[in-house]
């Protein structure tokens, strides 16, 4: 899917249901739902979920966990925009 069309969905109130977790998580975060799209990756211990959630406590405002997080997911800190990495993180978790 295009991002394009990924941005189109958010004019629906769920997600599609095929999609991954990631996506999922991400599709509410753009909704502006961060506790739904936290709440979807706080348990995974797996590297690009670490990733997706430093992003979330990058948006959150809590650069300490957001640090913490990057750690754990041996990425180095984003220091381009928030917009920026939610478009990285889409491409990511965008490979079908």
């Amino acid at each position: 899917m295009t991002i394009q069309e990924f941005k189109a969905s958010l004019k629906e109130n769920h997600p599609d249901p095929s999609w991954s977790i990631h996506l999922k998580s991400l599709w509410y975060d753009a909704k502006g739902d961060w506790k739904t799209a936290h709440d979807l990756v706080d348990q995974l211990t797996d590297l690009p979920s670490a990733h997706l959630h430093a992003y979330l406590h990058r948006v959150e405002g809590d650069l300490w966990n957001a640090r913490y997080w990057y750690n754990r997911a041996k990425q180095p800190e984003f220091t381009g925009s928030l917009d920026q990495e939610w478009v990285s993180l889409f491409h990511l978790f965008n490979k079908n």
